[in-house]
């Protein structure tokens, strides 16, 4: 990846090293002194006018793939999101989860932005962000930055990992799908997980992005080319609301507040696509390219989930596709498309946590030697062995995407910018500001945490529950 990409582990360590003596503690702990300082330090520089990218991207490529970070199985399985909400609380509770995953990606963009600025360096990745903005706040904070890089990738690993695994199940279910209508004895879905496996082996050792690209753009055509044919099928009969819940019982909620979280966030990919912009200050903004893709994206996934729970009902799958007519040549042609077009995405998606897993921890362990690419293809299969595994253990799409869409993304996307926020501003507010700056962030936090504690036992305890009866 590039200089300003997800993961570089010198780059990580340049910015989140030792503050210089004019940011030290003792200054630090005087307020005003600090703040004067920090006007001085860095009135002059601009992080985005000192950002080298060898290739940046217009607005419109940004939003395009900020549009295709969020738009994938997660869209496919909102239908189900709102079986477990009703149609009333999963649109109105879709919209509201979408604001606040924008306002909080906002924040993290600006305290970037911020930080960059102190430290003068051009552009960080989440990690570093997290790092040096402990640096930035209270006593305590400090105590913990040494930690909070590691405690990011690591919830960044298993949020790639755990959507590795929803790919693994969507693949294998939508083969499934299409086998059994043709086959007199329903195929296990487990024997399609192990017939992909070494494809999906082979297509984790291609080393370099470059080689996937033309299947991506592929995959992308394909995607928005069944988008279309589903909605044809959804919207092919009058839809109604008899029958449906427009509030479910709330026992449903967190596993509808996980699977949206899923689909919305794309916060792995957010600071990658800001660094990599040729005019930066116009991703944020009222009119600019983060908020024009998070209303197409809640829109989207809004019209998806209402009209496509309202069309099914509770027959809905976890994936929409599954409920698509298999005796339909067309709907079959739907879901063999979307298998090949996620299946290809399955090398994007691992390629983030093998770049977290290998550079930033194996590689350095490791250092110079001769069979240094020998173990990095054996951390790629062990890594796809991982997916495959806890795929083939509790091969059940909806409560996968539920599950690590509230482990993961109720920390990611909500709780650590708020901290991030407290941290970089700690010294320089005061007053009003101060108190909007803490009592904002801390429900931010503490939904973030709500979200991650009762979505998390609730997945898991739904998980237990189908295990047992299988």
């Amino acid at each position: 990846m590039s200089k300003n990409g997800h993961n570089n582990p010198a780059f990580i360590n340049d910015v989140t090293d030792k503050p210089p003596k004019k940011y030290s503690l003792e200054l630090s702990e005087k307020g005003e002194k600090y703040v004067a300082a920090l006007k001085d330090a860095d009135a002059d520089y601009n992080p985005y006018e000192n950002r080298q990218v060898e290739h940046p991207t217009t607005n419109s490529e940004t939003l395009f793939h900020l549009l295709k970070g969020s738009l994938g199985t997660g869209i496919l399985a909102m239908p189900n999101a709102f079986k477990n909400a009703g149609y009333i609380t999963g649109s109105v509770g879709t919209i509201i989860i979408g604001l606040i995953c924008t306002y909080c990606i906002h924040q993290l963009v600006k305290a970037e932005y911020e930080l960059c600025r102190r430290k003068k360096i051009p552009s960080m990745n989440y990690p570093a962000v997290a790092e040096t903005a402990m640096l930035e706040g209270p006593t305590l904070f400090q105590k913990c930055s040494p930690f909070i890089g590691h405690l990011v990738n690591t919830f960044l690993l298993i949020y790639q990992l755990g959507t590795c695994c929803v790919y693994v199940v969507f693949v294998s279910s939508n083969i499934k799908s299409v086998a059994d209508y043709y086959l007199e004895t329903p195929v296990d879905v487990r024997l399609c997980m192990l017939i992909i496996l070494l494809p999906l082996i082979l297509i984790n050792w291609v080393r370099n992005l470059k080689y996937l690209a033309p299947f991506s753009t592929l995959a992308n055509a394909i995607t928005m080319v069944s988008f279309g044919i589903i909605c044809y099928y959804i919207f092919r009969e009058p839809v109604t609301t008899e029958g449906k819940d427009d509030f479910a019982p709330l026992n449903g909620f967190p596993l509808f507040f996980g699977t949206v979280l899923f689909a919305l966030e794309a916060i792995g990919v957010i600071l990658p696509l800001e660094n990599e912009m040729k005019t930066p200050k116009h991703f944020g903004g009222s009119c600019g390219v983060l908020n024009v893709a998070m209303a197409l994206i809640v829109f989207l996934y809004v019209g998806m989930g209402l009209f496509g729970y309202l069309y099914y009902g509770h027959e809905i799958e976890g994936s929409i596709t599954l409920n698509l007519p298999s005796q339909d040549v067309l709907a079959q042609c739907v879901k063999g498309m979307l298998a090949f077009a996620i299946f290809i995405t399955h090398g994007l998606a691992c390629y983030v946590a093998i770049d977290i897993t290998w550079n930033d921890y194996v590689a350095q362990k490791l250092g110079p030697q001769r069979k240094k690419v020998f173990w990095e293809y054996a951390v790629r299969t062990a890594l796809v062995l991982v997916t495959f595994l806890l795929a083939v253990a509790i091969p059940n799409l909806e409560l996968f995407i539920s599950l690590f869409g509230a482990l993961c993304l109720s920390a990611l996307g909500l709780a650590f910018p708020a901290l991030i926020q407290i941290s970089t501003h700690w010294y320089t507010t005061k007053g009003i500001a101060k108190a909007w700056l803490l009592s904002s962030n801390s429900v931010l936090i503490v939904v973030g945490l709500l979200g991650l504690v009762i979505g998390t036992y609730t997945s898991l305890a739904e998980i237990f529950a189908t295990f047992s009866n299988d």
